[in-house]
């Protein structure tokens, strides 16, 4: 006879699947509300872009032709998968969603769209849904962490943790049992990929990574409440996720706080439309200008004092050639930042290959500053050293870039953005999207998961 292997359940598994929005502080409750409100203007934002579409048509050829899933800005239903694949795709492209700074994690874009298809498919409250969603969050910013910087160097965390993310906020609506969810993350982590090679060629690999991730996150919890087993031990197992994609991996962060630490709550909104890693220069330039009354025209050199993170994602990025790819470039942010004020969606459209914005862009370069790089990831401080084309040395400083958890965007900004996301994107109408945009503030109190847009 076969003996059963005993085995121990690791605490976030445990967490994961014993969650409930009542144990969730209504700080923490607020501000997943507000992280919901927030990813709803990127998804609006993205659904139409081209690689997008892609995926889009591809998820929709799969089948089936409609089902209980909505497609967002596509009128279109399906399968809980194949609507979470369409709607993880779009809410990554507009350089808009959301991120953690600890683990250089983007929790909305692989969380919110498995999650919301499958609470509309099982008819799920909003409260559920939400329970769901932060343990979502909690689990893919511990991985994270606990991958640490050497992950990044080479990995899109968003692609790798993400897809425990999306096992952990699917599970938790399913109603897994603790062992059950252990096995989700063990068939989540088998599948975590995406690597940072597709920025030297603008490819569109990023929409992959968060449309992979959200599905088989999904698959996985799915499989494992069907009996599917995944691997023990994911995590630090000899040939787990430690062992193939860390040096510095850390166990430690895995359980850190668990259940006292929300750091769903640490989570940042993103000002600028751009890589996260840009926008602590950016604000910082922005503060120079304003102080000494600076123009465009009166700067000759900007030094950005940086973490390496910055260096070994932006680095690659000398000369971009596409819109998204000229958002990983840090001198076409900070030109964007310095000619308008910000880097928004609009000026990256129109504005990133314009003579002006590459004139500023030239004069742009990086450095490794060793206290930026020492207090990063846990803080982003920004720092530039600005030469003014009269001959002075300028310096600025941001502590906490704009969207920080201590230098937050309030309901009324967050509902402004993501209006105006809404409007760039144009697959819906103002009316429409403001009606959305209004529903979606009461989420906790709807008794059942319906269409966001109707």
């Amino acid at each position: 006879m076969k003996q059963e292997t005993q085995v121990t359940i690791h605490p976030l598994a445990q967490f994961a699947a014993t969650l409930q929005w009542s144990d969730v502080p209504a700080p923490v409750q607020r501000r997943t509300e507000d992280l919901w409100v927030d990813w709803f203007g990127s998804v609006l934002a993205g659904c139409r872009a081209r690689p997008v579409a892609s995926i889009t048509r591809f998820a929709l050829s799969q089948g089936p032709a409609s089902g209980p899933a909505e497609v967002i800005g596509h009128g279109a239903t399906s399968s809980p998968m194949m609507a979470a694949l369409a709607n993880a795709a779009a809410s990554h492209v507009a350089e808009q969603d959301d991120v953690h700074n600890g683990s250089v994690f983007h929790p909305a874009a692989v969380v919110f769209p498995p999650a919301l298809a499958v609470a509309q498919s099982i008819g799920a409250s909003g409260a559920q849904l939400m329970a769901a969603c932060v343990a979502g969050y909690e689990v893919g910013i511990r991985v994270g962490e606990f991958l640490g910087r050497s992950h990044y160097k080479v990995f899109h965390t968003t692609a790798t943790a993400g897809t425990l993310a999306a096992a952990a906020a699917v599970g938790r609506l399913l109603d897994l049992t603790p062992a059950q969810m252990q096995h989700a993350f063990g068939s989540a982590g088998t599948q975590s990929a995406g690597l940072w090679e597709f920025l030297r060629t603008a490819a569109d690999s990023k929409q992959l990574h968060t449309a992979h991730a959200a599905a088989a996150g999904l698959m996985s919890a799915y499989l494992a409440q069907d009996g599917f087993t995944g691997a023990q031990d994911i995590f630090t197992g000899p040939q787990g996720l430690a062992a193939g994609m860390s040096s510095d991996a850390n166990p430690a962060k895995l359980t850190e706080g668990l259940g006292t630490r929300w750091a769903t709550a640490e989570t940042s909104f993103k000002w600028h439309a751009s890589c996260r890693h840009t926008h602590p220069a950016a604000d910082a330039l922005q503060q120079v200008m304003r102080e000494h009354g600076l123009a465009p025209a009166d700067i000759a050199q900007v030094t950005c004092h940086v973490h390496q993170g910055a260096i070994d994602v932006l680095g690659p990025v000398v000369s971009p050639t596409t819109v998204h790819q000229s958002k990983f470039s840090m001198g076409t942010v900070l030109a964007l930042a310095a000619r308008f004020g910000h880097a928004g969606l609009t000026e990256f459209d129109e504005q990133f290959l314009a003579p002006d914005t590459v004139t500023l862009r030239e004069k742009v370069r990086m450095v490794l500053d060793p206290e930026v790089d020492a207090a990063y990831p846990q803080r982003w401080i920004g720092k530039v050293t600005v030469q003014t084309t009269d001959g002075r040395t300028l310096a600025g400083r941001v502590e906490e870039p704009k969207g920080d958890p201590g230098n937050t965007l309030s309901r009324e900004e967050l509902t402004a953005k993501a209006l105006r996301l809404a409007a760039y994107g144009g697959a819906v109408s103002d009316a429409q999207a403001r009606a959305a945009v209004q529903r979606l503030w009461q989420v906790q109190e709807w008794p059942r998961t319906q269409h966001l847009l109707g």
